[in-house]
């Protein structure tokens, strides 16, 4: 589903916000519906022109989905006619193997499981996790144009829960947001889902070839299984030491260049952005510029950043251009480790009931990436408010401290909450956000 001029009115392919032009994109995908789960491809955005364009593998009015990957590569090969043989990528996506046609993890969205979702306690994760959900099927919604759908982003409580992710569930209001969304799901989602199971087609595909292509998914699984085996069998009459535990993990791509995807959960949403460590005292460099770290609302979008050129300070790192590369051909997983991820949401709340409060490692984490912001900026005074001597910098040495022989910090804890909420502030307007 792609439309192939710059007119916009097709039904499945629509324009988009102007932007800086991006490398194309065609991803696989998978979308829990009805029937069970169904892989097919979305081109996310792409230039035509002077116009912004997104899109989904179908034609006329059909989203094609497919039961396996096996037969979506099927359907790929064999050139059938679909309105995404216009995108300027799909001569490459054609050619490649059909292993590389299996959703990401990241790609794989349970539409039938949001009930599920909302029925949970709101939770910073568990809102990301429906935020990547209601962007995919809106934008299903707006390409398709199904009313039930964009009926249903339409409301008030949906449309803040986009704007600002877990951070509009702080406060008194929280909870009773959090309610309002899911009697909205109550209300409308099973619309939602039936609209879309409602266009849903399967193109027939040869069985033969189906086959074919199983065994080369089969084939390329036995080399993963086989090169798991070669290095367990290796591991097992070999000792590692620390040095050789570094040496494991730089065989991974963003061990090897040096360079990490950080996740950072604020108030109002949530944000990805890169880091390393430079030089003897170990700087740290964000992506960003002039003491501002650039921010993205999403993996997808974060990668669709970095396939273009532009003039940041990591672009002076030595194995930048190697994630440059990796984005423009579009082999790029922005996968960000746990000790990456970054929770700021909610410690102003817990400090204020004390040190038992608060989880040790949390604040630690949230302490690092101030410290490491503030120092990217040239700006001490980070540091100054985390001061021993201070009230702030007092309850926090003890938390991440503990030592029963020292006195702790005694109630009530107004001063350090206003100091640790001034932190979050200069954080976050340290923050460019895209």
């Amino acid at each position: 589903m792609t439309a192939v001029s710059s007119t916009p009115g097709y039904v499945f392919g629509r324009e988009v916000a102007r932007l800086p032009a991006m490398a194309g994109d065609i991803v696989p995908i998978e979308l829990g519906l009805t029937d069970d789960n169904l892989v097919t491809l979305w081109a996310p955005r792409w230039r035509e022109g002077d116009d912004e364009w997104e899109a989904f593998l179908g034609h006329g009015d059909h989203l094609y989905g497919f039961p396996g990957v096996a037969e979506l590569v099927a359907f790929v090969r064999s050139d059938a006619d679909n309105d995404l043989v216009e995108h300027p990528a799909w001569p490459v996506a054609a050619k490649l193997s059909a292993v590389e046609f299996e959703p990401d993890d990241a790609y794989r969205f349970d539409i039938v499981g949001v009930p599920e979702l909302v029925a949970e306690d709101v939770d910073p994760e568990i809102v990301s996790q429906l935020q990547d959900t209601f962007d995919l099927v809106h934008s299903l919604g707006e390409v398709c144009e199904l009313e039930p759908v964009t009926k249903f982003f339409d409301r008030p409580e949906i449309a803040t829960l986009l704007q600002h992710g877990a951070g509009a569930f702080e406060g008194d209001g929280g909870e009773d947001l959090w309610n309002r969304v899911g009697t909205a799901v109550a209300e409308d989602w099973d619309a939602v889902i039936d609209s879309l199971d409602a266009i849903v087609a399967t193109p027939d595909v040869d069985a033969a070839i189906v086959a074919e292509i199983e065994s080369e998914l089969v084939a390329a699984e036995e080399n993963v299984v086989e090169a798991d085996d070669t290095v367990e069998g290796e591991d097992d009459d070999y000792e590692f030491d620390d040095e050789d535990t570094d040496e494991a993990v730089g065989d991974d791509f963003w061990g090897a260049v040096g360079i990490d995807p950080i996740k950072i959960i604020t108030s109002d949403g949530t944000w990805f952005t890169l880091r390393c460590y430079i030089g003897e005292d170990e700087d740290a460099l964000f992506l960003g510029s002039n003491g501002l770290i650039s921010a993205f609302g999403s993996e997808r979008a974060l990668a669709r950043y970095l396939a273009d050129r532009h003039d940041h300070d990591l672009a002076t790192v030595s194995t930048y251009d190697e994630i440059r590369h990796a984005a423009t051909d579009g082999s790029l997983e922005v996968e960000v480790s746990d000790d990456n991820v970054y929770v700021l949401t909610g410690i102003a709340d817990d400090i204020a009931e004390g040190t038992d409060a608060v989880d040790p490692d949390q604040l630690d984490l949230a302490v690092e990436l101030f410290t490491d912001a503030a120092n990217y900026a040239g700006d001490d005074s980070t540091d100054a408010a985390l001061a021993g001597s201070t009230e702030l910098g007092w309850f926090v040495n003890y938390v991440l401290e503990p030592d029963s022989s020292r006195l702790a910090p005694s109630a009530p804890f107004d001063a350090e909450v206003a100091a640790w909420r001034e932190l979050e502030r200069e954080f976050e307007a340290r923050l460019r956000k895209q």
